[in-house]
């Protein structure tokens, strides 16, 4: 049957098939028995190991508990010093007890393997820091400064220049208040004097050392630098020099003393080729020098600017195009706000931002362009929106500094074919910003436009039409008109951007004005003194000019433009006489440059003018940024107005018992002077309000002789004062005249006059019979 149980079903007969059920049953039945027996053994080991995992944890909870508690036993023998301390200071863990937490604790908190491995790591960091703490600083005597200084001019060794170094890392961590960072000194400076002559030793000697250590060659070309990392013992002194490096820059950002600060940045710039082998360092010294730059004081921008200029033109390819822009972004920042004393570091930024852009005309063209653009959009959003907003925008000293700082660069870097094409979209944008509010309140802003353009011209020899906008001011303004306001103090149309509507009705509004577009007129003249075309250009501002000077009935007014008419017509008779006898043609381009050059090199008699014009105006106006103003010097007389009531008064209290008994006249008197004086006051009034309208006439028709108008002016408010009041002035007369009566008798008559009137006396005794 075990054959017939080997065959296939197939193959069996019916009853080889029962046959061979009926003798497989019970074999079937065992083998199912013992399948499920091992299902059933894995259920029950599942079920015990399940109880075994639940036990485990309480055995292992118990067993920490005992083995930290023989641990603590231990304690004792090995370590008997921290045991003693333990029981001084913390019983409690000695007293530990595995019965101390519930189950019910253990069951809540069962803290990872991860904390008690972070905890672990925390404990070692303080261990770390205890030992940190109990390391001895050996502090820094003026002797062992003495004795570094010293061994370092005789013999400089890698051991002596790690030492001075960690002695000027610990100085300088004085002054930040930390006590060194991540890796501290092991020397400590608490004196100033110690820190004054380390630093003092460092700055002024120690790289001199250094230099002969290194056994640097100078190099044959100038323009080429020898960097220090050319030197076999570089590698010895790599990591103490860009320590030192470091120092430096922190003890730079943390100077506040101008002169201190003057002499660490002498040091730095003697020491460049150093910072140049780390690029890390480099960098950041930029930034702090850029920072000083920009808001230092005068000696120190000079030194940082001469710094960032030294890294630029040896490492040009690397540092000079984010250091342009950092630059760039600065000046915007720090010319906010501009005054007289706040206006020349202004001018230092841009001369000396002018000089870093000359380096790498290439670099300059992408940085200008993307700036300049950045203008236009500022100006399209202006005309577009027309918001108030976006004309602040275009209508601040930031967007004024900048339009004439790219001014300054193309003017400098000319002739340049890369700059050039710049030229066209600057003009535009200047002209566009004159152009946005043509109003009087922005004539300072519109003048110091017309400055920028006339820059670009000059030292571009490009065609700017500039004139129109200063004739425009001619056509605008009513130079005839009565000023509303008088004050003595000059505008300084140097330092602001736009006028307040006081400021329009003043009249040093007017003359300042008049000064400036004389000024303007003359500078950009100047420059096209030697110009063929000189008669043709100046014919429209003639006419301007000759047509104001019929208008204008002020004196003041018409002396320097009448002037300055005489001067361009003497330079056109000049240059036709001079182009009358050329023999070339118009066509001929280089014959009239070279005709030009040659007159030029002459003179013309406005370029003449001008020269001396010149000198007398830098005079003024560094006067005037030096905060000193031009009529500082003219003693304006202060004139009193008399009260008419204060001789009435000086009489009444003299003759007292006259006028007690004068009581009629005194009633006649007293009454009607009161009512003349508020006519009297109101007619004063009227006047001098005339009169300050009329001011600005009769002032300037003598020529602005400011005391003597002020008596006419007096003058003037009597005369109206007597015409629009005559009652009050027929009261007044009356009350002169009593005053010069009883003036003209003697003291005896008057005491005669007091005492006689004793007819009134009578008359008051009679008064008790009633």
């Amino acid at each position: 049957m075990a054959a017939a149980g080997k065959r296939s079903l197939a193959e069996l007969s019916l009853d080889e098939f029962l046959a061979a059920g009926c003798e497989s049953g019970p074999e079937g039945g065992s083998e199912e028995e013992e399948a499920a027996r091992p299902a059933k053994g894995a259920a029950a080991q599942r079920r015990q190991g399940g109880k075994a995992r639940q036990a485990r944890p309480a055995a292992r909870k118990k067993g920490k508990a005992s083995e930290h508690k023989d641990q603590l036993a231990r304690l004792k023998d090995k370590d008997p010093e921290f045991y003693k301390f333990l029981e001084e200071n913390d019983r409690t863990l000695l007293n530990f007890d595995a019965s101390d937490s519930s189950d019910e604790e253990e069951r809540l908190h069962i803290p990872p393997d991860t904390l008690e491995e972070a905890s672990d790591e925390d404990e070692e960091e303080e261990h770390e820091t205890v030992k940190r703490k109990r390391v001895s600083f050996i502090p820094v005597s003026l002797k062992m400064v003495e004795e570094w200084k010293k061994a370092a001019e005789r013999n400089l060794t890698p051991k002596l220049f790690h030492e001075i170094t960690q002695a000027f890392k610990a100085s300088v961590a004085t002054t930040k208040g930390d006590s060194g960072g991540a890796d501290p000194s092991k020397f400590q400076v608490t004196d100033a004097a110690v820190f004054n002559a380390l630093v003092s030793f460092c700055v002024r000697d120690l790289f001199r050392c250094l230099q002969k250590l290194l056994l640097l060659k100078p190099p044959k070309n100038k323009l080429k630098m020898v960097l220090p990392s050319t030197s076999p013992l570089w590698s010895k002194l790599r990591l103490d020099i860009k320590v030192y490096l470091s120092c430096t820059i922190q003890l730079l950002s943390c100077l506040t003393e101008a002169s201190v600060g003057v002499a660490v940045l002498q040091h730095v710039s003697s020491i460049v080729p150093y910072y140049l082998s780390f690029p890390k360092q480099c960098r950041v010294l930029l930034k702090q020098t850029i920072n000083l730059w920009s808001t230092g004081e005068e000696t120190v921008r000079v030194l940082a600017f001469l710094v960032l200029n030294k890294i630029c033109r040896y490492k040009k390819d690397v540092y000079l195009s984010p250091l342009l822009k950092q630059m760039y972004i600065a000046f915007v920042k720090n010319s906010r706000f501009t005054s007289p004393n706040v206006l020349p570091m202004i001018n230092f930024m841009q001369r000396t931002l002018t000089e870093m852009y000359a380096l790498d005309t290439h670099t300059s063209y992408q940085h200008a362009f993307i700036y300049i653009r950045q203008l236009a959009i500022h100006l399209r959003s202006a005309m577009t929106i027309k918001k108030k907003e976006n004309f602040q925008s275009v209508y601040n000293w930031q967007y004024i500094h900048c339009l004439y700082f790219w001014c300054r660069v193309l003017s400098t870097i000319y002739p340049s074919e890369v700059m050039e094409p710049l030229i066209y979209p600057l003009t535009q944008v200047i002209i566009g910003c004159i152009k946005l509010v043509p109003t009087s309140r922005f004539y300072p802003l519109r003048m110091h436009c017309i400055r920028a353009l006339t820059l670009l011209s000059e030292n571009t020899r490009t065609f700017i039409p500039v004139l129109p906008f200063i004739l425009e001011v001619f056509q605008q303004v009513d130079f005839n008109k009565k000023p509303g306001r008088i004050s003595a103090k000059p505008i300084n149309f140097a330092v602001i951007l736009k006028l307040s509507n006081a400021n329009l009705q003043e009249k040093a509004f007017r003359d300042g004005l008049i000064e400036q577009l004389y000024d303007l007129m003359l500078e950009y003249l100047h420059c096209q003194a030697y110009s063929i075309g000189f008669p043709e250009l100046v014919l429209p501002t003639v006419i301007q000019l000759k047509s104001f000077l019929k208008e204008c009935k002020i004196a003041n007014y018409c002396k320097p433009i009448r002037q300055l008419l005489e001067k361009l017509q003497e330079n056109s008779a000049y240059i036709a006489s001079k182009r009358q006898k050329a023999t070339f043609g118009v066509a001929s381009r280089e014959s009239v440059e070279q005709w030009e050059k040659k007159v030029k090199e002459e003179g013309t008699p406005l370029t003449k003018y001008y020269t001396q014009w010149k000198k007398l105006r830098e005079k003024e106006i560094q006067l005037e940024i030096s905060g000193k103003e031009r009529l500082e010097d003219l003693n304006f007389p202060e004139i009193k107005r008399k009260k008419q009531d204060e001789s009435k008064e000086e009489d009444k209290k003299e003759f007292k018992d006259l006028f007690e008994l004068d009581s009629d006249s005194d009633e006649e008197n007293v009454g009607f002077p009161i009512k003349g004086k508020a006519k009297a006051k109101e007619a004063s009034d009227d006047s001098s309000e005339a009169s300050s309208k009329d001011y600005g006439e009769d002032d300037d028709e003598e020529e602005g002789k400011y005391e003597i108008e002020e008596d006419e002016e007096e003058l003037e408010e009597d005369s109206d004062s007597e015409e629009e009041g005559k009652e009050a002035a027929r009261v007044s007369q009356g009350s002169q005249k009593q005053r010069s009566c009883t003036r003209g008798m003697s003291r005896s008559d008057l005491e005669q006059l007091a005492q006689g009137e004793e007819d009134i006396v009578e008359d008051l005794a009679f008064s008790d019979d009633d």
